[in-house]
C-alpha cells in the first residue's frame, strides 16, 4: 500500500471503447500483472489479438513506435510516467490519425502528485534558507542570512496535480500565489490565474517561482536569461517538472551576477547531466537528481492508476489520466 494519496487529475473526454484483451510490456512483472487484473480483465501476452498495451518502461520509444505498428489493433496505450514528453515521437505519430480510430493514450498523471509536491517545498525551503551555500561551506557563519516564505509571492507555473498539491502543502505559510496556466480558469489555493503571456508580469514581484508545467516545444526554456532577469534579485527557483522548462545556463549567470538567490533544481536537461557543467559548483544551487519521485513512492502509485484503467477499459468506462496527443499532455 502506498503512503501517498493518488491525485486524479481532471476528466477529460476520449472516444468510447469496447474493451478486449490487455498485455503489459516490456516486462510483465508479477507486481503489475496483478495490480491489472480484475473483474472482466483479459491479460495475454503481446500480441495480434492485444487491444490495450500498458507501457511499463519509462524509455524504448521506438521499440513501442514498432509495436503500435506491428499491431494496428491496440486502442487502448498507458503509459507509465505523469509526463509524456519521453514519448513524443510516438504522440506526433498517434496525432496524424483520426481520433475516431487511433489509441486512446492515458498516463499516470497525478498519480505522482503527493512526492513530486512535497519535494518541491524541501527545494523552496532549503533555497530561501540558503542551505545549498551553507552545507557547501561547512563553517560557522558569521552572518544569520535566509528569507521566510511566509506571505511569499510564489510565482507556479502549471496547474496539473502536482501544483495543486503543492499549493495545498504551502497554504500554511499564507502566500500570495499567481498560477500561470494556458487556461483562465481559477485554481483553488491561487489568488490570481494568468495566461503564459503575463509571465513577465508576474515575475516583476515574485520570491519564489515554482516549475510544475509539462514538456511540450512551448514550455522548452520558459525560464531563461529574460525571465530570471525580470525577478527581484531576493527570489529563488525551483523545478520539479522537468529539465527542458529551465536554461540551466542562464541560472548560472544569474547565480554569479547575484541576481538570483538561490535554485532548486530535481531535473535538469539531459539527465544525467554532465559533471563539469559549472552549475555544481553554484553555491546557491542545489541539485537533486530526479529523485522528487523515487521507484518505492512510484510502484504503487503506478500500480494504482494501472488497476484503475484496467478495470475501466475493461467495463467500457471513462479512464483517467487521458493525454491529449496533439498538445504532448
Amino acid at each position: 500500500m502506498s503512503q501517498h494519496r493518488e491525485i486524479v487529475p481532471d476528466v477529460r473526454p476520449h472516444r468510447a471503447l469496447m474493451g478486449g484483451p490487455i498485455s503489459l510490456a516490456p516486462e510483465a512483472t508479477d507486481f503489475f500483472l496483478s495490480a491489472a487484473a480484475g473483474d472482466g480483465v483479459e491479460i495475454i501476452p503481446l500480441g495480434p489479438h492485444t487491444t490495450g498495451l500498458i507501457w511499463l518502461s519509462e524509455k524504448r520509444a521506438d521499440e513501442l513506435h514498432e509495436i503500435l505498428r506491428q499491431y494496428p489493433g491496440i486502442q487502448w496505450l498507458q503509459l507509465p510516467w505523469a509526463g509524456v514528453d519521453a514519448f513524443a515521437s510516438v504522440l506526433t505519430t498517434l496525432a496524424q490519425i483520426p481520433e475516431a480510430t487511433r489509441p486512446v493514450v492515458t498516463s499516470a498523471k497525478g498519480a505522482y502528485s503527493e512526492p513530486v509536491a512535497e519535494h518541491a517545498l524541501a527545494l523552496l525551503l532549503a533555497t530561501l534558507r540558503e542551505l545549498p551555500r551553507k552545507a557547501r561551506e561547512a563553517r560557522w557563519q558569521e552572518h544569520r542570512t535566509g528569507l521566510s516564505l511566509f506571505g511569499a509571492h510564489i510565482v507556479v507555473l502549471g496547474a496539473g496535480g502536482v501544483a495543486r498539491t503543492f499549493l495545498e502543502l504551502v497554504a500554511p505559510f499564507r502566500p500570495r500565489v499567481t498560477v500561470i496556466r494556458r487556461g483562465s480558469g481559477a485554481v483553488d489555493g491561487a489568488d490570481q490565474t494568468l495566461t503564459p503571456d503575463r509571465l513577465l508580469e508576474a515575475l516583476a514581484d515574485a520570491d519564489a517561482v515554482v516549475v510544475a508545467a509539462a514538456a511540450t516545444d512551448s514550455t522548452r526554456h520558459i525560464i531563461g536569461a529574460t525571465e530570471l532577469a525580470a525577478l527581484p534579485d531576493h527570489a529563488v527557483l525551483v523545478n520539479v517538472a522537468r529539465g527542458s522548462l529551465v536554461d540551466a545556463d542562464a541560472v548560472v549567470a544569474a547565480i554569479e551576477a547575484n541576481t538570483l538567490w538561490g535554485a532548486g533544481l530535481d531535473v535538469m536537461e539531459p539527465e544525467p547531466f554532465p559533471d563539469d557543467h559549472p552549475i555544481w559548483h553554484c553555491n546557491g544551487v542545489v541539485i537533486t537528481s530526479h529523485s522528487a519521485d523515487t521507484p518505492e513512492m512510484t510502484r504503487p502509485l503506478l500500480a494504482a492508476r494501472i488497476r484503475a484503467n484496467s478495470l475501466a477499459y475493461a467495463a467500457g468506462t471513462p479512464m483517467i489520466g487521458v493525454v491529449d496527443v496533439e498538445d504532448g499532455y
